[in-house]
């Protein structure tokens, strides 16, 4: 066996060599060329995610918590999951007033309360890196301190997006963040609520994902 591998590999390498490829510099001219008017980009996503259900809220740095609450009161949700680590989880258990969903803290393996998230989470809250005006879609990078479980599981996504994390081209996300640099372990994009038409061709709303998103825009 290791005789035959090694005639495979020598094989492939000798057409290789008897063959080069040339390589072609690629033209981003098109992605670094393609740009809206900063006034315009909100816009642009708003109107692109609203057309496949998303939902926008506008909020303060001051009082986005307190919106968030208002949305999830109105929603009837009970719990909130976040992230207790990250700056906006501890905006959020200062903001959070009495009376409103349980804040429930995300900072466990999540073997150890798998249960709990599937059956007992009605929402989770995540930042944002910023959003993209040409596909429509929000930019995540979930981290340790930040699981992408909290964007994927509850039945209601809350994200949050600052106003001027805006962005034309996924092309220029990747080139401002530098991405070729350190590449994040998992990056989410997200345009809406999970949806399929697998079964019967009928379009489903939250089978394999939460069924709401809710966008926090945070002037």
């Amino acid at each position: 066996m290791p005789d035959a591998r090694s005639s495979i590999l020598a094989s492939l390498r000798a057409s290789r060599d008897a063959h080069p490829v040339e390589t072609v510099a690629s033209d981003f001219t098109v992605l670094r060329e393609k740009r809206w008017e900063p006034a315009e980009r909100l816009e642009r996503v708003k109107r692109m995610m609203e057309a496949v259900h998303t939902e926008f809220v506008d909020a303060t740095e001051q009082d986005w918590p307190a919106v968030v609450q208002a949305v999830l009161r109105e929603a009837g949700a009970k719990t909130l999951l976040y992230a207790p680590a990250t700056d906006a989880g501890a905006r959020l258990e200062s903001g959070w007033a009495e009376g409103g969903p349980e804040l429930v803290r995300y900072d466990r393996p999540v073997d150890e309360f798998k249960e709990e998230m599937f059956t007992g989470i009605d929402a989770g809250i995540t930042q944002t890196l910023g959003a993209i005006a040409d596909t429509g879609s929000l930019v995540l990078w979930p981290g340790a301190d930040e699981p992408r479980l909290l964007s994927l599981v509850p039945h209601i996504h809350i994200a949050l997006l600052k106003a001027d994390a805006l962005y034309d081209t996924f092309w220029q996300v990747m080139t401002e963040n530098r991405w070729a640099e350190g590449m994040p372990t998992n990056a989410l994009l997200i345009s809406g609520p999970s949806k399929t038409a697998d079964i019967e061709q009928t379009l489903a709303y939250g089978v394999h994902g939460p069924k709401r998103l809710i966008v926090v825009v945070i002037h």
